[in-house]
């Protein structure tokens, strides 16, 4: 008599497990599907190290970036200005196209240092800012704050000093790293940013 009543509520239990379970697994198979649908096709393997060319700025990264005032002397004061931002974006994630300030990619985090510093220029490629600034004398290409281009100028870094340089890898984000073997036979060559020095008061 008990067996017989509890068997509707029994069965009712298995028939409400057994929904929640499909309705579980087509949950995580619709979740999969939308992230596959999303993710670029060309996205960087997440273990790769090797350089790519990087996209335009995204306006929502763009806009948060907020430089200080361009009123900068040339010399010591820039060297500062440049670690410090240098020293904020460390350990930062890679995320292509991404300017900031939690993610960067190699082109997005020379930019946005150099907005950091006051020193204002359009955000480009890695190939464009080749072709935009002038080549670094020979005894400047070692020097800290110069941009060093690698792999047929699809990656690039800021120098820090003939040891090593800072830039956006895909695989540990915002570091700096040695120039070791790899990164000297891939080096492309070297350019330096103008600064802005403010123009000397008039005298009357």
């Amino acid at each position: 008599m008990i067996l017989r009543k509890l068997f509707p509520y029994t069965l009712a239990a298995c028939l409400v497990l057994l929904f929640s379970a499909s309705a579980i697994a087509q949950s995580v198979e619709t979740r999969e599907r939308q992230v596959a649908k999303y993710k670029p096709a060309n996205a960087p393997l997440p273990l790769a190290d090797e350089p790519i060319i990087i996209s335009e700025a995204e306006p929502d990264d763009a806009s948060t970036i907020q430089p200080v005032s361009p009123n900068l002397a040339a010399g010591s004061q820039f060297e500062q200005l440049i670690s410090s931002a240098i020293d904020q974006k460390l350990g930062a994630r890679y995320r292509w196209g991404a300017t900031g300030p939690l993610a960067f990619d190699c082109s997005g985090f020379v930019w946005s240092t150099f907005q950091s510093a006051g020193i204002n220029f359009e955000r480009a490629s890695a190939r464009t800012l080749w072709t935009r600034f002038a080549p670094a004398a020979p005894e400047d290409n070692f020097k800290f704050g110069t941009l060093v281009f690698f792999s047929g100028l699809t990656h690039i870094g800021i120098v820090a000093d003939e040891h090593g340089f800072y830039h956006a890898s895909r695989r540990h984000g915002v570091i700096y790293s040695p120039f070791s073997d790899y990164w000297l036979s891939r080096i492309d060559g070297f350019r330096r940013v103008p600064l802005t020095v403010p123009a000397e008061p008039a005298v009357d």
